[in-house]
């Protein structure tokens, strides 16, 4: 049975984006796809408030940052921890043979710049990786305020692991200072997975013109060299880069900052359902607007929840975790629309009896 997704990832995809993916197959060096890629990757620049360079990577998001680790990493990496998939970049890190070290708080708490600032100010590390939007925990980071902190220590780049937020939020890449920025297509640009959209700086690139042993697939160096003429080094997800052309029509045509007002305002209605009904898990001056975690203060069963909504048609997510069946969460990102938050809360309520 078809089932409406309000989990943080896959995302729903309205049927004209699935139809885009299914257009007939060009060669990737032709150029058709050339005058494809070129057409797109303005339209993700204009998305990001950049002028830097847009790469497209034909990998999940974890390539991607694993692609950043072994691109600008030299001799160590301040990571920071606030849950479940933050703790992404220090364990990649480390497989990779990279001196790291963490900062790490609570879950439901951020990352302040306070503490970022602190770390730095011991000297030697090269690059500071965030997790924008912890989507195990509801909780936002506050990146501008961190990137402002970053920029004080000389010679280190900031990597952004945009995933969760990412045409959902407001990332102003050049106003910001943000050298490298990502983000998978299958949650706030409501595509689905396999594609993944990095932004990097000229600082980025210059690092990465330094590191030896960067692998082959996600050196920046390659994906550059064929960038520049609208190509892909190896043979990109053309079906997929086609739709994302599709969508970053349908999103300009909304409108970049409606799009971000429409994420904000899903989030705080069914945040203040959260409070009304159950309670809100997190600090709440750093709430995602992408995805709200739900306290489960009623010791309700969420699997048996799910499995009812299933029959309804919806899919939200368990906690992650430590937190499964403690929270639960509902995604409110990409395609959907306040129609949809009030009907899936709606059902919860008719299903719960509150």
């Amino acid at each position: 049975m078809y089932k409406k997704l309000f989990i943080p990832g896959p995302t729903h995809v309205i049927d004209e984006i699935l139809e885009a993916t299914a257009v007939p197959m060009i060669g990737h060096r032709s150029t058709d796809y050339s005058d494809l890629h070129g057409a797109l990757v303005p339209k993700l620049k204009q998305l990001l408030y950049t002028e830097e360079r847009v790469l497209l990577s034909t990998s999940s998001s974890t390539g991607m940052m694993e692609g950043s680790i072994r691109n600008c990493v030299n001799r160590k990496a301040l990571m920071t921890d606030c849950g479940a998939f933050s703790k992404r970049w220090a364990q990649i890190a480390r497989d990779n043979g990279k001196e790291t070290e963490v900062i790490k708080v609570e879950m439901g708490h951020a990352v302040t710049p306070e503490m970022v600032d602190e770390k730095l100010t011991q000297g030697g590390f090269d690059v500071v990786c965030i997790t924008h939007n912890e989507t195990s925990t509801g909780v936002m980071n506050p990146l501008e305020e961190i990137a402002r902190v970053v920029k004080k220590h000389p010679g280190v780049l900031l990597l952004v692991d945009a995933v969760s937020s990412m045409s959902g939020a407001e990332i102003r890449v050049d106003d910001w200072g943000l050298d490298v920025v990502l983000a998978g297509t299958q949650k706030c640009f409501a595509l689905p997975p396999g594609l993944c959209v990095v932004s990097v700086s000229q600082a980025a690139m210059d690092r990465s013109a330094e590191v030896e042993n960067k692998g082959y697939y996600f050196d920046f160096w390659a994906l550059e060299k064929k960038s520049v003429l609208n190509q892909t080094p190896a043979t990109p997800v053309i079906s997929l880069i086609n739709a994302l052309n599709v969508q970053m029509d349908r999103i300009l045509a909304e409108g970049v900052e409606n799009r971000f007002a429409r994420h904000a305002e899903m989030a705080a209605y069914v945040q203040d359902w959260a409070r009304k009904r159950f309670a809100i898990y997190g600090d709440e001056r750093y709430l995602s607007p992408t995805v709200t975690n739900v306290h489960n203060t009623r010791g309700i069963s969420v699997a048996d929840l799910n499995k009812e909504l299933a029959r309804r048609g919806a899919m939200i997510s368990n906690g992650y975790g430590p937190l499964k069946e403690t929270c639960f969460r509902i995604a409110h990102m990409g395609d959907l629309q306040m129609s949809d938050v009030e009907w899936i809360t709606g059902q919860i309520d008719d299903v719960l009896g509150l």
